[in-house]
């Protein structure tokens, strides 16, 4: 289920973010809550528009022949998702959390670049984010050991979300174990051997609030 909120300016997010500045080239945009859970795009849909998330978190995935779910990327406030170099979609995207994103039409977008240099430089930024990204994560997966991966899972995060020294992660060990290519039982004994090693804390009974103890321990893993 999503909701539109444009008409609601309590909901509207601040100015700032790519998407915003593209507005400013005559491109529509429109916001929409997607629900817990909530799909906002299927894969092999049409891929007509590009998206931000503006409050919430999102994952998209894929699912493997096997019936598994290979989780690509999390995507946090401020994140663009959704751009593609095809006519459809390559994975799923859901919503983790209650989530408001804001999205423009692909074609709008790709027709003020064709005369707005800014826009297709602005385009050109994205993509390359995105790029990066998957890139990174490759490399996350290349990791040899579980401790590697999580660890390396935990810095990037402390990157993206620290709020006061703390992490709130908004996804489930499940979501975590399909974006590292491990089972839940390996990231579950991967976090209880780094809190063992009095690299990290726990806050709260979900254990979803993690505080990083010590850094630079944790970084000589993500190597």
């Amino acid at each position: 289920m999503f909701v539109n909120v444009n008409a609601n300016p309590a909901h509207r997010p601040k100015p700032g973010g790519e998407l915003y500045g593209l507005s400013r080239a005559q491109v529509i945009l429109s916001e929409f809550r997607y629900n817990r859970g909530a799909e906002i795009f299927g894969e092999a849909e049409p891929a007509e528009y590009v998206y931000q998330v503006v409050e919430g978190a999102v994952r998209s995935y894929k699912l493997l022949s096997d019936g598994r779910r290979q989780i690509g990327a999390f995507h946090l406030v401020g994140d663009i998702f959704g751009l593609e170099n095809g006519p459809a979609h390559r994975f799923t995207a859901e919503a983790i959390v209650e989530t408001t994103v804001r999205l423009a039409r692909r074609a709008s977008l790709e027709h003020v670049a064709e005369v707005d240099a800014s826009v297709t430089r602005d385009l050109l930024i994205m993509t390359t984010s995105n790029l990066q990204h998957a890139e990174n994560h490759m490399l996350l997966l290349g990791r040899k050991t579980s401790l590697e991966r999580v660890a390396a899972f935990l810095l990037e995060m402390d990157a993206r979300l620290t709020a006061a020294g703390v992490m709130a992660l908004p996804m489930s060990r499940r979501d975590i174990a399909d974006y590292l290519g491990l089972t839940l039982e390996t990231v579950s004994r991967a976090l209880s051997s780094l809190h063992e090693k009095g690299l990290l804390g726990f806050l709260g009974q979900t254990q979803r609030q993690i505080v990083l103890l010590d850094r630079p321990e944790l970084a000589k893993l993500d190597v």
